[in-house]
């Protein structure tokens, strides 16, 4: 869906230097300068980690309809980094929110001492992610925490020569800045940091954005400090296990959305997937600040206990996300598993439509609408053990919906679909359940959306989550 965009001026603090992205304040019904859909042809599965970024032709990159991808945890020493993917015609966008309770920036750093420091690493190599060493195709980026100052002096490019890294000099844009009570370098606790990054495609000696369906390797990686001392601190990494010097351990940068083309065959078969519909068994379960009295929670609870919170048996979940750091305690995600053991075996797949029912949200007068993204999963994961910090991270984005905000619109709720033909065609492939999980790149606050879950009471029970599925002859 595309949709209108508009430039928000922010004036709360820590936002004062956000970096001049545009935020949707548009209904889902209305078009203008979205992202334009170019579609991803379903392929041999690949295991890397994938982020499939959504395409804005001309128009600026919008926050909230980039994809959205997420590593690390929530601890008093540790940092979580939620991801934020898009382009234009003229570069690739990088936005990254990190939680991190104490926050240290260096006023006058060298480019040997940003990492030293809290602060963000982009890397990308324009071969794929293979290879052992940077090649001249490999980019790493640099970009450190700072609260004022010219903002050239808190980044650093480099450019791989295939051994290590040299300095490149092409320009680049980095941004970041804070948001919590306690102001860096003062030895308390805030709630974290942002930072950006904005890559001309012609700083990497290309004339126009890649083609739809280019794929590059892609790693990011959070350097945490906490102490004036600069007590040694783990990176966080996307994808684990990430080598800087070794673009093989990185992920994967599709350029536009995912899409499943599929045979122009008669239906043959469908089938309904439903918590104790048939005797089927769906597993869902939210974590983060969902539907109860979890937002914002002190400080000891949201560095210590927040994150390893088990909400099994919730009749209902919330999807939450914003740019305000401030508010993370709010935000949730949503993990949904599916079997397909009822669908035959050797079947063309023609659609899987994944239909959920909302019901309300955290404050409906003043929400905007939510663009809520379905990404999938090949870890399994447990419902009565499930928290922030253990849950399975996202395999790639591959389907998004536009959800509006409601008052509570009576049961069984409002319904809403998200095509996942796409995803269940791998995981029907392999033999597996349909793992997925749901979160949202959103902009504004207030974003909560409100859904009924599989725990759902009998008497509504046409409100839980519900798979079709339809088939035809091979």
């Amino acid at each position: 869906m595309l949709v209108t965009l508009v430039t928000l001026a922010l004036t709360f603090q820590g936002f004062l230097a956000q970096p001049s992205f545009t935020a949707q304040a548009a209904t889902s019904s209305t078009t203008g300068g979205g992202p334009i859909f170019l579609p991803i042809l379903l392929s041999t599965p690949h295991p890397a980690r994938t982020i499939n970024a959504p395409f804005f032709g001309a128009n600026d990159v919008s926050l909230a309809q980039m994809a959205i991808a997420w590593f690390g945890r929530v601890e008093a020493t540790a940092n979580y980094t939620d991801v934020r993917v898009g382009y234009n015609d003229a570069g690739l966008t990088v936005y990254l929110n990190t939680f991190d309770r104490r926050i240290w920036w260096n006023e006058t750093p060298t480019p040997a001492d940003l990492t030293k420091y809290d602060s963000a690493t982009l890397y990308l190599n324009l071969d794929g992610n293979t290879g052992g060493v940077p090649s001249t195709h490999s980019y790493r980026f640099n970009v450190q925490v700072y609260w004022w100052g010219d903002q050239s002096k808190f980044q650093a490019g480099y450019r791989g020569d295939g051994s290590g890294w040299v300095t490149f000099s092409q320009p680049f844009t980095g941004k970041s800045s804070w948001d919590g009570i306690n102001s860096p370098n003062s030895n308390g606790d805030a709630r974290g940091w942002w930072s950006s990054f904005t890559i001309p495609f012609s700083s990497l000696g290309l004339t126009k954005a890649p083609t739809q369906g280019s794929v590059w390797g892609m790693g990011l990686a959070i350097h945490d400090r906490d102490d004036e001392a600069g007590t040694a601190i783990s990176d966080q990494t996307w994808p684990g296990g990430l080598a800087s010097t070794r673009p093989s351990t990185w992920g994967r940068l599709a350029f536009g959305l995912p899409s499943y083309t599929p045979s122009n065959k008669a239906p043959a078969g469908t089938i309904t997937i439903r918590n104790k519909l048939n005797g089927a068994v769906v597993t869902d379960a939210a974590v983060g600040g969902t539907i109860g009295n979890l937002c914002p929670g002190d400080a000891n609870f949201i560095w210590n206990d927040w994150g390893n919170a088990n909400f099994s048996g919730a009749p209902g979940f919330n999807l939450q996300n914003q740019v305000n750091l401030g508010d993370w305690p709010c935000f949730a995600k949503y993990y949904l598993t599916l079997p397909l053991d009822g669908v035959p075996r050797g079947k063309a797949i023609l659609s899987a439509k994944l239909t959920l029912h909302l019901w309300g949200g955290s404050d409906p007068t003043q929400a905007q609408p939510s663009l809520i993204q379905v990404l999938t999963l090949s870890d399994d994961w447990s419902e009565s053990t499930l928290t922030w910090n253990n849950a399975p991270l996202a395999m790639e984005n591959v389907s998004q919906t536009w959800v509006d905000p409601t008052d509570f619109p009576g049961w069984p709720g409002l319904s809403y679909t998200w095509d996942v033909t796409y995803a269940l065609v791998k995981a029907y492939n392999s033999g597996q359940p349909l793992r997925l999980a749901m979160h949202s790149a959103d902009y504004y606050m207030h974003s909560g959306k409100y859904f009924v879950s599989s725990d759902e009471e009998d008497w509504n029970e046409v409100a839980r989550p519900t798979l079709e599925v339809t088939w035809a002859e091979p």
